[in-house]
C-alpha cells in the first residue's frame, strides 16, 4: 500500500527554488505591465458556489470541476475559471461603477481538463478583462494587450489567431439551420469533422453558394485578404461581422503588431459564451494555446446586470513549458552576496548585510560557520557570484565565486 503522504496528487505539483523565483518573476513582470495599462487588480475567491459556473449555459461541464459540499450541503467548487468570478463581481460589486472598468488578475484554476496546462490540474492563469464597452478600439487593445504580454514573459516566435463568431452565426442565420443544427455544426468543426459537416449541410436545402461558405469555413484562414475575398460573398451579420473584424486589424496595423496576427475564421469557439471577436496565442514547444480570449457580451447578464465585455487568460504554467522546450527559461538567480564573519566581526557582518539589502542587493549571512571553501561551494550552488569574508578585525574581503 502506498504512502500517500509523502505524494502530491495526480496534476498537481510542487514547484521549489529557482522555478518558483522564475515563475514569480513572470507574474510580477505582466503584473507590472497590466497596471501600467491602467488595469485595477482584482482577487476572488478560490473556492465559489457550484451555481456561479453552471446553469442553462453550462459554461463549463460539470465533470472538469473539483467539487465538494458545505455544513448545509451546498456544491462548492475550486474555482476553474478566473473570467466567470469576474462576471460575477461585476455585476454585484460594480454595477454602480463608471463605465468602462478595467481589471485583471493573477491567480489559480482548477480543472480536470487537462489543456489547461499540459497534463496539470492546478495552474496559473493572468488575465485582463474590460467591462462596459463594446467597440473595435476595446477588442484591439486587449489583443495588443495580450501580445505585450507574450513578449514580457520573453517570447518572440508566436502567432495570435483571430476569428469572428458572429460570422459563423451570421451564416447560420441565413442558412435556416435550427440553433441546435447550428451547434452541431460548430462542434463537428472544432472538432476538424469536416465529412460531418458536409452530410450535415446537404442534408437541408441552403442556397449553394452559402453552402459553400459553410463548408469552406475551416480553410479561411491567413492575412486579412481573407476578409476582402469574402465581404463580397456575405450579407447581414455576417458582412458586419468581418467589417468589424477588418477595423480592428486596422488598429493593431497602427499598433504594430501586424506581423504577429493571422485570420482564422475556423476557429468557432462556443457560442453560449462567446459574441464577436475571438481569439488564441501560439507558440512552438507546447501544443495547445498559451492564451485565449474574446467577446462575451452576454456573460454578465447572467448575474444581473446587462453589460458588454472582453478580456483574455494566459497560462503562466504553459508559456513557462514553451520558454523552458524554446531554451529560455533562464532559472538560476545569478548575483547576490554570502557574508561569513569572525564571531568578533559580527556587528560589522549585520551593519554589511543591511546596507547592501537597502541598496536592493540580495545579501544572506552565514548561520553555519563555514569556512571560505564550503561558503564557496554553497554559493555556486544557490547561483551567488560574491562572498564577502570578515575577518576578526572587521577588515573585509571580495571573494568571486568561479
Amino acid at each position: 500500500m502506498k504512502r500517500w503522504n509523502i505524494y502530491t496528487p495526480e496534476g498537481m505539483q510542487d514547484i521549489l527554488f529557482e522555478r518558483c523565483h522564475f515563475k514569480r518573476n513572470l507574474e510580477n513582470s505582466i503584473r507590472l505591465l497590466f497596471l501600467q495599462s491602467g488595469y485595477m487588480e482584482v482577487e476572488t475567491p478560490t473556492v465559489e458556489f457550484y451555481d456561479v459556473f453552471s446553469g442553462a449555459q453550462n459554461l463549463i461541464p460539470q465533470e472538469d470541476m473539483f467539487k465538494f459540499t458545505d455544513p448545509q450541503g451546498r456544491i462548492l467548487v475550486l474555482r476553474p475559471d478566473m473570467t466567470i468570478p469576474v462576471a460575477r463581481v461585476a455585476a454585484t460589486k460594480l454595477k454602480d461603477n463608471i463605465w468602462p472598468v478595467k481589471v485583471f488578475y493573477i491567480g489559480n484554476t482548477f480543472s480536470y481538463n487537462e489543456m489547461g496546462g499540459g497534463k496539470q490540474k492546478e495552474y496559473t492563469q493572468a488575465g485582463v478583462e474590460v467591462l462596459g464597452i463594446s467597440s473595435p478600439e476595446a477588442d484591439a487593445e486587449l489583443i495588443s494587450l495580450a501580445i505585450q504580454a507574450l513578449q514580457k514573459a520573453g517570447l518572440e516566435e508566436f502567432q495570435i489567431d483571430i476569428g469572428q463568431v458572429d460570422f459563423f452565426r451570421g451564416l447560420m442565420e441565413q442558412s435556416g439551420l435550427s440553433e441546435f443544427e447550428a451547434e452541431e455544426i460548430r462542434e463537428l468543426i472544432d472538432k476538424k469533422d469536416f465529412v460531418g459537416v458536409e452530410q450535415l449541410v446537404n442534408s437541408h436545402a441552403i442556397d449553394s453558394e452559402l453552402k459553400e461558405l459553410i463548408l469552406n469555413l475551416p480553410g479561411y484562414f491567413g492575412s486579412a485578404d481573407v476578409i476582402d475575398k469574402l465581404a463580397g460573398k456575405s450579407s447581414g451579420k455576417a458582412l458586419n461581422a468581418l467589417k468589424y473584424l477588418k477595423k480592428v486589424l486596422e488598429i493593431l496595423e497602427d499598433w504594430g503588431f501586424s506581423k504577429y496576427v493571422s485570420i482564422d475564421l475556423g476557429m468557432v469557439q462556443s457560442l453560449n459564451y462567446y459574441t464577436g471577436i475571438v481569439f488564441r496565442g501560439f507558440t512552438y514547444g507546447v501544443g495547445y494555446p498559451v492564451l485565449s480570449g474574446g467577446r462575451y457580451d452576454n456573460l454578465i447578464q447572467r448575474f444581473g446586470k446587462d453589460c458588454p465585455a472582453t478580456g483574455f487568460s494566459l497560462g503562466i504554467n504553459m508559456i513557462m513549458t514553451a520558454l523552458e522546450r524554446q531554451n529560455k527559461l533562464t532559472v538560476r538567480p545569478q548575483g547576490g552576496y554570502y557574508i561569513i564573519y569572525h564571531n568578533d566581526s559580527r556587528k560589522k557582518a549585520f551593519s554589511v548585510l543591511n546596507e547592501l539589502r537597502q541598496k536592493g542587493e540580495m545579501a544572506e549571512l552565514d548561520i553555519s560557520s563555514m569556512d571560505t571553501e564550503r561558503a564557496r561551494i554553497y554559493a555556486r550552488n544557490k547561483g551567488i557570484r560574491n562572498i564577502i569574508r570578515i575577518g576578526q578585525n572587521g577588515d573585509i574581503d571580495i571573494i568571486q565565486v568561479d
